[in-house]
Order: structure tokens, then sequence, then C-alpha cells
């Protein structure tokens, strides 16, 4: 693993925010794109970063693809950091924010429009 690769992913506080709201649940790109209120290329470019740090996978189901924090990697410096989120992002208004609209986004409704 490159560090500045992982410094890069973590360095964007809407990829923060997005490892935060994965620490709640599995998302798919409409609803992080709903969350953020991104257009759907930004989100698609912050999870490709992500993806490559190694802190988010994903896996297909039906027409949706699901975002993951890598809590199963064998890197065990991405395993620690993403086992103690907590520690390196701090819930600040914004995070706070977020998980509260975790609990409204519909997928089925908001990725069919």
């Amino acid at each position: 693993m490159n560090h500045t690769i992982l410094f890069k992913a973590l360095s964007d506080r809407n990829r923060q925010r997005i490892l935060k709201a994965l620490q709640v649940r599995m998302l798919c790109s409409c609803e992080i794109t709903e969350m953020l209120s991104l257009a759907n290329s930004t989100v698609n470019q912050h999870m490709g970063v992500l993806k490559e740090a190694g802190l988010v996978t994903e896996a297909k189901d039906g027409k949706w693809v699901n975002y993951y924090l890598n809590k199963e990697t064998d890197d065990e410096r991405i395993r620690e950091l993403l086992n103690n989120l907590d520690l390196w992002i701090q819930p600040a208004e914004d995070i706070r924010g977020d998980i509260a609209k975790l609990g409204n986004l519909d997928r089925r409704q908001i990725c069919s429009t």
C-alpha cells in the first residue's frame, strides 16, 4: 500500500463523510450522491479513490453496486484504521447530518429517478 494514496483518500472531507456513513451501513452510489448532494460523477471519483486506497470494497446486487468498509482486508494498517475510525474522524455537524439522512434514504425511490 502506497501511503500517499491512503493519505490522499483521507484528506478530502467528502471522502471522510462517506467513510463515516459506511460505518453505519452499506450504501449504493445513488444513496451516497443523495446524502452528499453531489453529482454522480463526483461520487464515483471519490469512490474510486477510496477503493484504490483499500478503504472501501464493492459488491454488485442486481442493478445496485453496494459499497462497504473493507474491514476484511489483509492490510493490517487499513483494518486498524477502519476499526478505529471514530478516533480519526470526529462526527462534526456535517457528519451528524449525513447520519440523520441515512434513515430517510430509500434506494428504491432515489435510484429509480
